[in-house]
């Protein structure tokens, strides 16, 4: 430290530009960024296991509810697309109605990794804090790495949204989220109570009961929603009526994806109400068309109802249950899976020491303010994926969300390093500010 100190300006600015970018996270904006920052020569190093969230943390026949064309990682060259691999793989073109598997999903993922990012390194890291101007990053090998600048892709795992009120039976194995799980046949012949309304509850449920499990779904909603199935395989071949009222996006066909799909800077700009509005509201609780016909009357399912108790009860669990005009209805129940999302919260990043975390300006909420360039308070800090869908939008929650943020983040530390050199340049030529 104290040799450091005793270095010129001009010499810790060259000895923090040769320092690499480090990027926590080998998903698909992790990838993807460490693919754009590569391209701009940026030395990179990638710690974490390939699409390891997705393999791992989603359940064994899951399918994307993004469509085929908006399921490809940035990258910044030709020929690494979705449709890229399955022509590789000599599969035939797919369409809009084409449901992608997870498992697919995931090889293409590894795919993608070993041409672009091949020297992943599949250490996890264990702590990131501030040192020298830059960071230190801690590994689970032991090593420490100096990086002047960190990418934080850590997927959405750590901010898996665990209703405090079951965190008893989850203590006593009653109780779990869907990402704690990638083999739903363990539930075979058991109840289990779903809560949620969105996909990963009504997929759940219907894997659930496909695995011979006896599901009931718990929505706070007054019904279930579907999308509705695609007019055509190709969105070129939609009629301009269709295409006029509905304009089409990576998102879906509609206005207001289309506002969100094609313009996350601007989202950028409005107040925070609107922003946690749209974020709230564009994209709610919904399954995707193909998963209609795999639920309804399948199963039971509780709509409008709230979870108001859960108690373990007689080797069971009791969920009392709140409805419409002070109804209230006890559920008995096996297991209760809670498929009630992810929220963002910069206080739920273990990778990052309690010190950091706090030095980090945050929306209400625990989400991280961050600049155009996806850059946080923190000077060098950098968040994406899910961790930016609360300052750009919804579009930041599905893979397509790579094509805008992979190529900023990288803009951004390009710049970063340029005006950092262009600092110390002028510090030691004795042209700073006065």
């Amino acid at each position: 430290m104290a040799q450091d100190s005793q270095q010129s300006p001009e010499s810790r600015g060259s000895r923090r530009r040769r320092l690499p970018v480090v990027v926590v996270g080998a998903g698909p904006f992790g990838l993807a960024t460490a693919a754009w920052l590569r391209a701009g020569d940026a030395p990179t190093r990638v710690f974490g296991e390939p699409m390891e969230t997705w393999r791992a943390h989603m359940p064994d026949g899951m399918f994307l509810k993004s469509v085929p064309a908006a399921s490809s990682i940035s990258a910044p060259e030709d020929g690494h697309r979705f449709a890229d691999f399955r022509a590789e793989r000599g599969l035939p073109p797919v369409g809009d109605t084409y449901p992608v598997p997870v498992e697919e999903f995931v090889a293409y993922g590894r795919w993608f990794q070993e041409r672009l990012v091949p020297d992943v390194e599949r250490t996890a890291v264990r702590e990131v804090r501030r040192a020298d101007g830059g960071f230190a990053v801690s590994l689970a090998s032991g090593e420490e790495v100096a990086a002047r600048a960190v990418v934080v892709a850590t997927g959405l795992v750590a901010y898996a949204n665990r209703p405090a009120g079951l965190a008893p039976l989850a203590a006593a194995g009653l109780a779990s989220h869907t990402c704690d799980h990638r083999d739903l046949a363990v539930f075979a012949g058991r109840r289990v109570a779903v809560v949620g309304a969105g996909q990963s509850a009504l997929e759940s449920a219907a894997l659930l009961h496909e695995a011979g499990a006896q599901p009931v779904v718990i929505a706070r909603t007054r019904a279930l929603c579907f999308g509705d199935p695609p007019s055509t395989d190709r969105p070129a071949a939609r009629s301009w009526t269709d295409r006029l009222l509905k304009p089409g996006s990576a998102l879906g066909p509609g206005w207001s994806l289309f506002a969100v799909s094609r313009g996350p800077a601007a989202y950028r700009r409005l107040p925070h109400p609107a922003r946690a509005y749209f974020l709230r509201t564009v994209l709610g609780p919904s399954g995707a068309w193909w998963l209609r016909d795999r639920v309804d009357g399948r199963f039971p399912v509780l709509c409008p109802r709230r979870l108001v108790a859960a108690r373990h009860e007689d080797g069971a669990v009791r969920l009392a249950l709140a409805g419409p005009a002070g109804r209230r209805d006890v559920l008995h129940t096996d297991h209760v899976l809670a498929a009630t999302g992810y929220q963002v919260d910069v206080e739920r990043i273990p990778v990052l020491e309690p010190a950091l975390r706090t030095s980090v300006r945050t929306w209400p909420g625990g989400a991280p303010v961050l600049t155009a360039g996806f850059e946080s308070s923190v000077p060098g800090l950098y968040f994406t994926g899910l961790a930016a869908a609360p300052t750009f939008g919804p579009l930041l929650r599905f893979v397509h969300g790579t094509t805008f943020a992979a190529p900023r983040v990288a803009a951004s530390v390009a710049a970063s390093t340029s005006a950092s050199a262009s600092a110390s340049a002028s510090a030691a030529d004795g042209g700073g500010e006065r």
